[in-house]
C-alpha cells in the first residue's frame, strides 16, 4: 500500500498535467478547471510516498513539503471548485464576477498563484528530503528542487499588480507560460511513477 498509493498519485499527476495542457490548447476552460482539482490530490499522494521513504535524517524537510502540499490543495480546490460551480452556474453581478471569475483576475486568480507558490515550496522540500541513488531519481530530485524557484514569482509578483487585468484578456503569453510549466512538470509525474514502480518490485 505504501508503494501503490504514491504510484497511483504520480499517475494522477502525470495524466492531470497532460489533460490540462490539452484543454488549454483546445480552449476547453471547464475541462482545465476540472483536471486542476485532481492534480493536488495526486501530488499529496506522491509527496506522502516520498515522505515515507525520506528517513529520519530528512523527515523534517519531508514533513514541511507534505504540509505545504495540503495548503496548496486547499487553495486550488477552492479556486477551481468555484469556477466549476458558482462562476459557471450562477448569474453573478459585475462586482462578484470580478472577484470570483478566474478569467478576470482578482482575488481567486491571486489565490491560484498563491496555491502554486505553495506547491513550488512543497516540491522543493520534498526534493530536498529525497535520497536519490538511481539516475532517474536524481533527475526527479533536481526537477523538484528547481521547481521551488516558481515560489518567488507566484508569491511576490501578484503584489506588484503585474497580473492585474491580464487574466481576462486571454493573452497568448499566459497560455504559453502555462504550457511551458506543463512541459516542465509532466516529467516530474512520470519520473515519480517510474520511481514507485521500481521501488515496488
Amino acid at each position: 500500500m505504501n508503494r501503490i498509493l504514491p504510484k497511483i498519485g504520480a499517475a494522477v499527476v502525470t495524466v492531470s498535467v497532460f489533460l490540462f495542457a490539452l484543454c488549454m490548447l483546445i480552449g476547453f476552460n471547464f475541462g482545465a478547471y476540472l483536471v486542476c482539482m485532481f492534480l493536488p490530490l495526486g501530488w499529496i499522494m506522491t509527496a506522502a510516498g516520498l515522505r515515507h521513504e525520506s528517513g529520519e535524517e530528512r523527515r523534517v524537510s519531508a514533513d514541511i513539503g507534505l504540509s505545504l502540499a495540503a495548503v496548496y490543495a486547499v487553495l486550488i480546490l477552492i479556486v477551481y471548485f468555484a469556477q466549476t460551480t458558482s462562476v459557471r452556474l450562477d448569474d453573478l453581478g459585475e462586482a462578484a464576477a470580478s472577484v470570483l471569475d478566474f478569467r478576470r483576475g482578482g482575488l481567486l486568480f491571486n489565490y491560484d498563484l498563491l496555491g502554486y507558490g505553495m506547491m513550488a515550496l512543497s516540491t522543493f522540500f520534498i526534493g530536498l528530503s529525497m535520497m536519490a541513488e538511481r539516475r532517474a531519481d536524481k533527475w526527479l530530485k533536481a526537477l523538484l528542487m528547481i521547481h521551488g524557484v516558481f515560489f518567488i514569482g507566484c508569491f511576490f509578483l501578484p503584489m506588484t499588480g503585474m497580473f492585474t487585468g491580464l487574466a481576462g484578456k486571454g493573452s497568448g503569453g499566459g497560455t504559453i507560460a502555462l504550457l511551458g510549466w506543463c512541459a516542465y512538470f509532466l516529467p516530474v509525474g512520470a519520473l515519480a511513477a517510474v520511481h514507485f514502480g521500481k521501488a515496488s518490485k
